[in-house]
């Protein structure tokens, strides 16, 4: 199935739900991703159709964090960068507050970036360690890490430049739930259930998060600025 109703796509799509009858599906991760094609024409508008964004990957225009890609209906997913090197600009997905996922200009230096939460990991030798990331991806790192730590990648040569482990004073950005797209301090971690939950200071709110609903990042959502 290549296509979707347009009454079917997922709430987190910034695009009007009434207009053409049906829309393109991503070719996986369909469930928490929005195909390139929709992104490019209807969000971004860089191009006016299928055929034009076709045009430019065969041209090897576009760039998905870094990497050449091929496919139209590629699923373009929170925090990842698209990338025209002819204009030299950077797009990052993130999620609003009001639900919906938006895509924020940014330098060159931050799209070589990508935050990454570690959802476990696993032992493939005495010395070799596979970390399980959001989204599918996975890397071999002996680097100190906890499961829900978020780890900076750089995506040109795979490596990890810094670790975000889950505690007071750092910051978080809300992955799901009522509080989806809010970022702040967290203030307090505890544990309540058998479950954790950050206490976090978000436009001078205090919100409760499970931390299975977070991943860390280094920078305010709200005002996009980079803690000093």
């Amino acid at each position: 199935m290549a296509h979707l109703k347009r009454n079917e796509i997922g709430k987190f799509w910034a695009i009007p739900r009434k207009g053409t009858k049906y829309l393109a599906l991503a070719s996986h991760n369909a469930k928490d991703s929005i195909p390139l094609v929709v992104v490019m024409r209807n969000l971004l508008k860089l191009v006016k159709n299928k055929k034009e964004l076709k045009r430019m990957l065969n041209e090897k225009a576009i760039l998905i964090n870094h990497k050449e890609i091929r496919e139209t209906n590629y699923p373009i997913c929170l925090f990842d960068i698209i990338t025209i090197p002819s204009t030299k600009q950077n797009f990052k997905a993130t999620i609003s507050e009001s639900r919906k996922m938006i895509f924020e200009e940014v330098s060159n230096k931050e799209a070589e970036t990508k935050i990454y939460k570690v959802l476990n990991k696993k032992l493939l030798s005495v010395k070799t360690i596979q970390l399980n990331l959001s989204q599918g991806k996975n890397i071999i790192s002996n680097e100190k890490t906890n499961t829900g730590d978020s780890i900076v990648l750089n995506l040109k040569d795979n490596k990890i430049l810094s670790i975000i482990p889950i505690e007071k004073g750092k910051i978080a950005f809300v992955l799901k739930g009522k509080h989806i797209g809010h970022s702040g301090k967290i203030l307090e971690v505890l544990e309540r259930g058998g479950k954790k939950i950050a206490k976090i200071e978000s436009e001078g709110k205090r919100i409760n998060v499970w931390v299975k609903n977070l991943i860390m990042v280094k920078w305010y959502k709200i005002k996009w600025e980079k803690l000093k």
